[in-house]
């Protein structure tokens, strides 16, 4: 992977910029995970049920699907700097438009709107990171963009939470777009102008769609990453049911699944410094144990936390050595695959649910979705292993 030119800055001018990038993704991953604590809120102000609410959650994921690929595709030549302030300013449109949507339909189209940016951001966002690092210091920087992901479940969405239960639903969506504009007034004073890359373009970021190594990489994500999801989306009835905590202690085991991403992400920067497909292969590896434990202990109250952590740490290192894999496969298509990783992401998301819920309804138990999640999680490796049978075979 070659980084485009970059200026001549400070130390301190670099972690001003990634600063403001990981604003930006505190405000992304607080609007992405929000709306799931505030379903019944929001179900009730636009007189809707709460199972139809939930689809504008799915809007969401498909705005982020859509926009990543034809975001990077039509912005490739647009100025690193330039293009991330426009995501953000429609990423504020997005979620004041949810705020003031007084109907189904428009929150759902509102949220759809509100993902478009998402990928893109993220996207644009590790290759403005990896460009400004130093020489095989670009892994650490690209982690340090990730790391709004994981302090928006710490912090960002318990907030917004409260804010939307304190104060009406619509508050928490208003605090996320004013985190958006403190992100633009951020990008503006502490990114540098970064030039566009010449060798950037539509058809160069086209190209990528035929390299098959791109395309596995994708599944690797589309497939393996669906087995955390399997687990987590169903990690309040199970641990309710099968581990038998109250609806009280549910939110303890929210903040160690936050902690667990934000430590993962911490040390995810070193490890791909040293090598991006030994920490893929290793975090794979990890996950698959980590959800395999989880089943087999989803009864201890102690266990269960500890499978939980290392699932979620593990798995943030995946997502950054995932992220920095894509951005070399994809060769010149940087943005492309860049950008690809969270629309892979998200369709693990969509995949990793459906099937969990399907053998919750097959009345195979709480246990099955974790179960289900280290397949997936293995199947994802096994697709990784294609993958480096391929590029070792063309040398």
């Amino acid at each position: 992977m070659t980084a485009a030119p970059a200026p001549d800055v400070s130390t301190r001018r670099i972690a001003a910029a990634l600063t403001a990038l990981v604003i930006g993704g505190v405000g992304i991953g607080t609007t992405e995970f929000v709306t799931m604590g505030l379903l019944p809120e929001i179900a009730e102000g636009i007189d809707v049920s709460i199972p139809q609410a939930g689809h504008t959650i799915s809007a969401y994921a498909l705005g982020v699907v859509i926009g990543a690929p034809v975001i990077a595709v039509l912005g490739s030549r647009i100025p690193r700097r330039g293009l991330l302030i426009a995501l953000m300013v429609l990423f504020v449109v997005g979620n004041a438009a949810s705020a003031l949507a007084g109907s189904y339909g428009l929150l759902f189209v509102a949220r759809l709107l509100a993902g478009l940016p998402h990928g893109a951001f993220f996207g644009v966002a590790s290759i403005v990171a990896y460009d400004l690092a130093a020489p095989g210091r670009g892994g650490t920087a690209v982690s340090r963009v990730m790391l709004g992901i994981p302090i928006a479940n710490v912090a960002g969405v318990p907030i917004a939470t409260w804010l939307g239960q304190t104060w009406g639903w619509r508050a928490a969506y208003w605090s996320v777009a004013v985190v958006g504009v403190v992100t633009v007034l951020a990008l503006l004073v502490a990114v540098p102008r970064i030039p566009s890359d010449d060798s950037a373009g539509a058809r160069a970021e086209l190209g990528a769609l035929g390299n098959l190594q791109f395309w596995l990489t994708l599944l690797v994500g589309a497939v393996g990453f669906g087995g955390m999801f399997s687990m987590f989306s169903y990690i309040s009835p199970t641990l309710q049911n099968e581990t038998g905590v109250s609806a009280s202690v549910v939110p303890v085991y929210l903040a160690i699944f936050g902690l667990g991403a934000l430590a993962g992400t911490l040390v995810a920067g070193r490890l791909v410094d040293i090598s991006v497909l030994r920490s893929l292969v290793g975090s794979a590896l990890a996950m698959i144990a980590g959800l395999v434990l989880f089943t087999l202990v989803a009864g201890s109250p102690v266990l269960i936390g500890i499978a939980l952590f290392l699932t979620c740490s593990t798995t943030s290192v995946f997502v950054v050595a995932l992220q920095l894999r894509l951005m070399s496969v994809a060769g010149q298509a940087r943005s492309l695959g860049a950008a690809g990783n969270h629309a892979s992401l998200n369709l693990a998301n969509a995949f990793g649910a459906w099937l969990g819920g399907v053998v919750l309804d097959l009345g195979w138990g709480w246990r099955a979705p974790a179960a289900v999640g280290a397949g997936l999680a293995l199947a994802g490796l096994v697709v990784l292993g294609v993958s480096v049978a391929v590029h070792r075979r063309a040398g």
